[in-house]
C-alpha cells in the first residue's frame, strides 16, 4: 500500500480521550461512504475509543462494543453501513473469508478496521489509514490517504493543501 504521489501527512497530537474523541467527530462529520479507514498502533493506543466516538458521531445512540472477540461488530446510523472490525485475535487472515465482508462492503459502508496487517489481502484497500502512537508520553495519531476517497476525507478534514 502506498500513498498517492505527494500524500502529505497530518499529525494530531490528542493528549487525552477527548482529543481523540474530538478527532474522531471531525473525521465523522466529513465521511462519506464507501470508505475504508484502518486504525493502526499498540495495544491501548485509543483505535477503539476513536472508533467509538467516530461511530457515535456518525449518529449511532447504542453501546459501541469492542469487536475484539466477534471480530466484526455492525451498526447503522443514518444511510451508512459502519463495519467495525478488530483483527488483534485472529491466527490467519482466510477467517475473513468467514465473515463474507466482500458482501457486507458496499456503496453504503464506512469501514473501520483495527490491526488491519493482519488481515492481509483479504481487505479492501485503505482509503486512509490513521496511526496511534506516542513519543516520550505524548500521543498522537498520524494520518496519511492512499486513495482519491481518502485524500478528499483528509482534505475535508485538515484543509487543502
Amino acid at each position: 500500500m502506498n500513498p498517492l504521489p505527494a500524500s502529505p501527512e497530518q499529525v494530531e497530537y490528542v493528549p487525552d480521550e477527548q482529543a481523540v474523541g474530538d478527532l474522531a467527530a471531525r473525521f465523522a462529520a466529513s465521511v462519506q461512504a464507501p470508505v475504508a479507514i484502518y486504525l493502526r498502533g499498540d495495544l491501548g493506543a485509543g483505535k477503539t475509543t476513536f472508533a467509538r466516538a467516530f461511530i457515535h458521531a456518525l449518529g449511532y445512540p447504542g453501546y459501541v462494543k469492542s469487536p475484539s472477540y466477534g471480530l466484526l461488530e455492525t451498526y447503522q446510523a443514518g444511510d451508512s453501513n459502519i463495519l467495525h472490525l478488530d483483527l488483534y485475535r485472529i491466527e490467519d487472515p482466510e477467517e475473513l473469508e468467514f465473515l463474507a465482508l466482500r458482501d457486507l462492503f458496499n456503496d453504503q459502508s464506512v469501514l473501520l478496521v483495527e490491526w488491519p496487517d493482519r488481515g492481509e489481502h483479504y481487505l479492501p484497500e485503505a482509503d486512509l489509514v490513521l496511526d496511534f502512537d506516542e513519543n516520550h508520553e505524548t500521543r498522537f495519531i498520524r494520518c496519511r490517504f492512499f486513495t482519491p476517497q481518502g485524500k478528499t476525507l483528509w482534505d475535508k478534514v485538515f484543509g487543502a493543501s
